[in-house]
């Protein structure tokens, strides 16, 4: 049995997106953030060190696989599970991009994202004495840094999706269950659909496939933080 050990409001709602698409029998061990810090509780620790989520227990082979990280869950899970779906073949190119854009969701993507998140509340949360110091950093680091950033990702996948339906080709795979979360968080952190498109239609897109609905339902009310 798969158990998915899914945060509220995280990453791991599309393990859970994936698992109905490949229509694998799983169970959710839930677990709720901390309402002031909004860090994971201590329990997730208990089944990981780093205490976080993405987290999934598989016990199919007959030893208990304890598994982090979104790219090597997914990856795991499509190619222990899929039977040929939502992997391509070995040696292809869409092969090759689907495995690119994999690590590049975590790898590349999120770090400016979550430096956005991070500069934002520095700006909003210092205690007062500082924080109009804490403003200006934030507003220059976001000047400097963060937004050419987000702009050079996001310029991108609007490239990458007006050349090919989905981000590893003209057929749906765990790439575009990987790339969810970033394309969800560039467009909740400033990014404007009109400014992209295709991004925005890719979105639109894979949110409207069935699974997406069965998932969010399994797995509770789901919202990009920040």
């Amino acid at each position: 049995m798969i158990t998915v050990h899914h945060l509220d409001n995280s990453r791991s709602q599309r393990v859970l997106w994936l698992l109905e698409e490949l229509g694998v029998p799983y169970e959710i061990t839930l677990y709720e953030r901390d309402p002031v810090t909004m860090l994971a509780p201590k329990e997730l620790r208990d089944i990981h060190p780093l205490g976080k989520a993405p987290v999934v227990t598989d016990d199919g082979s007959g030893e208990t696989i304890v598994l982090a990280e979104s790219g090597a869950v997914l990856e795991h899970l499509a190619e222990t599970y899929g039977d040929g779906r939502l992997m391509p073949e070995r040696g292809t190119r869409a092969h090759r991009d689907c495995r690119y854009w994999l690590h590049y969701g975590e790898g590349s993507a999120m770090p400016p994202l979550l430096l956005k998140l991070v500069f934002t509340k520095v700006a909003t949360d210092a205690p007062w004495i500082v924080r109009p110091i804490a403003k200006a950093i934030s507003k220059q680091v976001h000047k400097a840094f963060i937004t050419p950033q987000l702009k050079l990702h996001m310029g991108f996948w609007e490239k990458t999706l007006g050349a090919r339906a989905y981000f590893a080709g003209e057929a749906f795979t765990v790439a575009d269950v990987q790339m969810v979360f970033p394309v969800e968080a560039a467009l909740a952190r400033g990014g404007r659909r009109d400014d992209y498109p295709k991004v925005a239609a890719w979105l639109d897109r894979v949110q409207s496939r069935p699974t997406w609905a069965k998932a969010i339902a399994r797995g509770g009310p789901y919202a990009i933080l920040g």
